[in-house]
């Protein structure tokens, strides 16, 4: 393929921007290219600087569910902007988008909007902090949370990608609180609680782990977790940045039947626009200024735009039928998948949850960041060129999940099984 404007707005932009991009994993270092620049998207699919089409798996990294460009969403964001871009002020958009989500989620009486998933887990953990008087916080190996300080140790996403251990520039004593324990370990997890439980504010988790790739959670794992956090006093908060709204309309709560104290939302709420939100009982979330003394602000919080893309997309959730639809070509997708890599002798580990997919090049199941990162880099590295080459554009990481939407039809799935299999014969 052709990819000269690509390369070329690269080179323009590595003179202005850090790594030419302006979040890391989008430069793409971890399978040896360089980025394609984005032109626009379309359904299923995205065009670059150069024309090149593409079956898009990535959806702007989950909140792209009903496709790119969905008319309800451009309807939507176009009515909003004809009033106006940004007020500061409140509106009844907020409102609106704040009952969708209270009706989808029971276990959250009250929610406040944010702007990006790093504000809604901050939040929420300094929110927990607030109401329990305590310092210390549990997390995951390999659950990425967002970029804040207190939660780059052991994290996922781009942050595996790059091979780091967390960050430069953190102060030890910015995550001495933190403890990281490995994901799906119970024997840990009651070990550290036995412990330091009296400590402990929160354990934060995704319920679902997509940034060390697709990790599902063990039976009894989340269960482990709403024990434990009772039996010691602190909160449960579930990471649903990703879950919310695409492993089931109720998030990876409803999927798997736990309710956790606070959950953080994003991605789809936005409908593609920069939108999260946290939320919980409502005796927590009374502790937030103006009501309480945790302090949270944020300028473009609510901003009406984003809030008439999460409206129009939600309502588009609630049609029958919706997620059973999506269910149904995402087990398509992954079951061929795994069938030609069995086919070809290629050794994979393939995980879906919901209409979020995964598919590890390693031998045996993965239940932790430590099985994930025993992946073979180089063989995913030569999978993701070639699926390029033949039009399908993947997240290019081992250590990120991917994504289906309403518009992936029959075709593009078929499509993407043959490229599929000319790849996987070619490894």
């Amino acid at each position: 393929m052709n990819r000269k404007r690509s390369t070329a707005l690269y080179k323009r932009a590595q003179e202005l921007i850090p790594g030419g991009v302006n979040s890391p994993v989008r430069a793409c270092r971890s399978v040896g290219m360089d980025p394609l620049f984005i032109d626009r998207g379309d359904g299923c699919r995205l065009f670059d600087a150069d024309g090149n089409q593409y079956i898009d798996y990535i959806g702007s990294w989950g909140p792209m569910i009903l496709g790119h460009r969905h008319p309800s969403v451009i309807a939507a964001i176009s009515s909003a902007l004809e009033k106006g871009t940004s007020f500061g002020a409140p509106t009844e958009l907020e409102i609106e988008l704040a009952e969708l989500l209270v009706e989808a989620i029971p276990s959250m009486d009250m929610v406040r909007m944010v702007n990006s998933g790093t504000e809604a887990t901050m939040s929420a953990i300094r929110l927990a902090r607030g109401f329990t008087g305590r310092d210390k916080i549990i997390k995951f190996d390999g659950c990425y949370h967002g970029h804040a300080d207190s939660l780059l140790v052991e994290a996922g996403s781009g942050v595996a990608t790059l091979q780091l251990p967390g960050s430069s520039g953190v102060p030890a004593s910015f995550v001495e609180h933190t403890l990281s324990l490995p994901y799906n370990d119970i024997d840990t997890v009651n070990k550290v609680m036995a412990e330091k439980g009296d400590q402990v504010a929160c354990i934060i988790v995704e319920p679902v782990a997509g940034n060390m790739g697709l990790v599902l959670p063990d039976d009894r794992f989340l269960e482990t977790l709403r024990e434990t956090s009772e039996k010691y006093g602190a909160l449960l908060i579930f990471d649903e940045v990703m879950t919310g709204f695409r492993v089931a309309f109720g998030g990876a709560q409803e999927r798997y039947g736990i309710t956790p104290d606070l959950s953080c939302f994003g991605k789809i709420i936005g409908g593609g626009l920069p939108v999260a939100a946290y939320g919980g009982r409502g005796e927590i979330m009374a502790h937030i200024a103006p009501s309480g003394t945790v302090y949270q602000a944020g300028t473009l919080s609510g901003n009406p735009l984003a809030m008439a893309a999460g409206i129009a997309t939600l309502k588009q959730l609630k049609r029958p039928g919706f997620f059973e639809s999506l269910d149904t070509q995402a087990e398509k997708l992954i079951t061929g998948l795994a069938s030609l890599a069995h086919k070809a002798h290629i050794p994979v580990s393939c995980t879906r949850s919901g209409a979020m997919l995964g598919l590890f090049f390693i031998d045996h199941p993965v239940k932790s960041f430590a099985d994930a990162k025993k992946s073979d880099l180089e063989r995913f590295s030569s999978y993701y060129q070639g699926m390029l080459e033949n039009g399908i554009y993947l997240a290019p990481s081992q250590f990120e999940a991917f994504f289906l939407s309403a518009a992936h039809d029959d075709e593009a799935i078929q499509q993407t099984l043959s490229a599929a299999e000319r790849v996987f014969a070619d490894l």
